[in-house]
């Protein structure tokens, strides 16, 4: 067992538990107002911005993808839902700590595959963590995190509404697309309850030049149901259980053993006859939370326990991630802010089978267990200053496919300060260590084509910062920051040779920036990102798998304006500039959309939506997409310009 300590990282850790005196003693709670480290404008700096329900519904997303439009700072692979990943300043998702309504989600089983299989139907929110990721956000936080809102019933139910629903029907032109959903949701008395379903079809799309994109066919299913119940005095119960599945005809080509694997990521490999085989993800989760949304006194609890599994047919191999995890923690009110603390656990496995003969017909399987204490704070020092530091200690096991086990303990701490120079300039900086623990190996391939090993295999730990400015006049605001995320000891999740324990080293560093105007009628927002991503001191590769992708310069805009209280019209844009960084030869483009909303207002609940994706009919594959730029692999083109109609009732 080892600790690794910076003076730094002890003098943080210990400022978690100096506070200032707890003020319900008496049980009553006290009114804090807003504390200036939470407010928007604040984390934003820290990189942790959140898309709002309204640009969410603005965006009205159909895919991950679409979920990011007009974002700089988190792109998103393209090709169907199976193929689709996600990354934050150029560093895969892989790498964060991804949550669903709180509950922890662990990676996909296959390389070519994205890591969460996830629907945005009920998509409310998505906070995103930017590297420093507070103490309470989870364990093996390297990079920062995703969290992920979905709705429940009361968020659609009006004041006295017992019944409603929301039907959706939605078609696009390129690929002849057709989306359709129906969320049914009722309450009665404490209890409240949500069914929804979405089945998305559609066929391969064409890419700006008319050129099929083979591959690429939508055949998405996905189903929610949530149950919960709440007192009068606030006492909260709830359960959730989904299913995300994608199947389909995918891209396969041969490989090691003879046998044929799909690439969903690419459009085709060279000197590889493709052959189309039906593949299949699917992500099942079940999440039960009790929490105390009127809390009295000092108890304000929340306790959750969560399964999921993800699985992956990839043809010639096949995969299974589960992962059992729990948190329990309480709020306590301070006299100038709040202190959460707890602690959090988890149990996951990966394990899979290859599906050919001898070494290919492989098998076996990794166990990673772990169980953390940690505590977040966040206080108002004075008029001018606030700060938030917290401190996490993690205890994990590990469990070998050949039966080794190892053990380890880490400790994380992050700082962070919000300073006001004005009244309308504020200085934001923060730091974090955090200990990453292990890391399953990829659960499809594991003790393929030879027998995994384990000699040299370790913890990882990263180091972040960053510092930045905010200006805000109220319709004009401006905000820029440096960053630099450092992460060493990887281990090969995806082993060259079965070296599980080969180390690497992973950064990203740059600078983002936003520009906003917001009027009475309308936004519009300009964002930047210039992220070097280096792995091993070198330019990251496109095919990195399970690090991340090079991103160079990124443009983000996105704007909005109601034409009257029934029309809307708006847009979004990508701009990524060529990027020769390290000797990449990465093309550059210009992708816009636009799209008109009309809700009649004789027609209650009623909204129309036309969008047309790609106006230009660029041909481009995305920035974040695995295989651009090399000479043996045909990389996937994104949609060329999608004309698509959506009618969506709520009744």
């Amino acid at each position: 067992m080892t600790i690794r300590l910076t003076g730094r990282s002890l003098l943080l850790l210990g400022t978690c538990f100096i506070a200032s005196p707890l003020t319900a003693q008496d049980g009553n709670a006290l009114d804090l107002g807003t504390l200036r480290i939470d407010t928007a404008a604040a984390q934003n700096v820290l990189g942790n911005d959140e898309i709002t329900e309204e640009e969410i519904e603005n965006r009205a997303p159909a895919t991950m993808g679409d979920v990011f439009k007009g974002e700089s700072t988190v792109t998103a692979s393209g090709g169907a839902a199976i193929a689709q990943k996600i990354f934050v300043n150029g560093i895969e998702e892989s790498l964060l700590s991804v949550t669903i309504d709180g509950a922890r989600q662990n990676k996909s089983a296959f390389h070519h595959s994205g890591n969460i299989l996830f629907d945005p139907a009920l998509l409310k929110s998505v906070e995103v963590s930017e590297g420093i990721a507070p103490a309470d956000a989870g364990p093996n936080a390297l990079a920062g995190g995703l969290a992920y809102t979905t709705k429940d019933a009361r968020d659609f139910l009006t004041a006295g509404q017992r019944f409603g629903g929301l039907a959706s029907l939605g078609s696009s032109s390129n690929e002849n697309g057709f989306r359709r959903s129906l969320t049914l949701f009722g309450q009665e008395g404490g209890f409240e309850w949500l069914l929804s379903g979405t089945r998305h079809t559609s066929d391969e799309y064409t890419d700006g030049d008319g050129a099929v994109v083979p591959g690429t066919e939508a055949d998405l299913s996905a189903y929610v149901l949530k149950l919960a119940y709440t007192t009068q005095g606030g006492k909260r119960l709830s359960f959730s259980a989904s299913q995300t599945e994608d199947t389909g005809l995918r891209a396969a080509q041969a490989g090691p053993g003879g046998i044929l694997f799909i690439r969903p990521d690419f459009a085709g490999v060279v000197g590889r006859p493709s052959t189309f085989v039906e593949a299949m993800s699917r992500r099942t989760s079940y999440t039960v939370t009790y929490t105390d949304e009127a809390p009295q006194g000092w108890f304000a609890p929340t306790v959750q326990f969560s399964y999921n599994e993800q699985e992956l047919d990839a043809s010639g191999v096949w995969g299974l991630n589960t992962s059992l995890s729990g948190v329990a923690k309480n709020e306590w009110q301070l006299r100038n802010g709040t202190l959460t603390a707890g602690v959090d656990f988890f149990h996951e496995t990966a394990e899979g089978e290859g599906r050919g003969t001898g070494a290919y017909g492989s098998n076996g399987k990794e166990k990673l267990n772990s169980v953390g204490l940690f505590a977040q704070a966040r206080q108002d020092l004075t008029n001018s200053i606030s700060v938030s530091y917290g401190g996490r200690v993690d205890r994990q096991e590990f469990t070998a496919a050949d039966g080794t086990t190892f053990d380890d303990t880490g400790v994380s701490v992050n700082g962070a300060v919000d300073m006001r120079l004005t009244d309308t300039l504020s200085l934001n900086a923060g730091v974090a260590s955090s200990w990453g623990g292990y890391e399953l190996g990829e659960a499809a391939l594991i003790n393929f084509g030879t027998p995994w090993t384990y000699a040299g295999f370790t913890s990882s730990r990263s180091q972040t910062a960053r510092i930045g400015l905010r200006y805000d006049t109220g319709r004009w605001s401006a905000s820029g920051a440096l960053f630099r995320s450092e992460i060493k000891d990887l281990n090969a999740v995806l082993p060259s040779g079965g070296d599980r324990g080969a180390l690497s080293d992973l950064s990203s560093q740059g600078f983002d920036g936003s520009l906003t105007y917001t009027g009475d009628r309308g936004y519009a927002r300009l964002n930047y990102t210039y992220a070097d991503v280096e792995l091993d001191d070198a330019a990251i590769g496109t095919t990195a798998y399970y690090y991340g992708r090079p991103m160079g310069h990124i443009f983000g805009l996105e704007a909005g304006y109601d034409l009257s209280k029934e029309m809307r019209i708006g847009g979004t844009a990508q701009i990524a500039l060529k990027n020769t960084d390290g000797g990449l030869d990465l093309p550059g483009y210009t992708v816009l959309n636009a799209y008109v909303s009309y809700r009649p207002a004789q027609l209650s609940g009623m909204e129309f939506r036309m969008a047309v994706d790609n106006l230009l009919d660029e041909t481009y594959a995305s920035r974040s997409s695995d295989g651009v730029g090399l000479g043996n692999v045909v990389a996937l083109n994104e949609p060329g310009r999608t004309i698509s109609l959506t009618a969506s009732m709520r009744f």
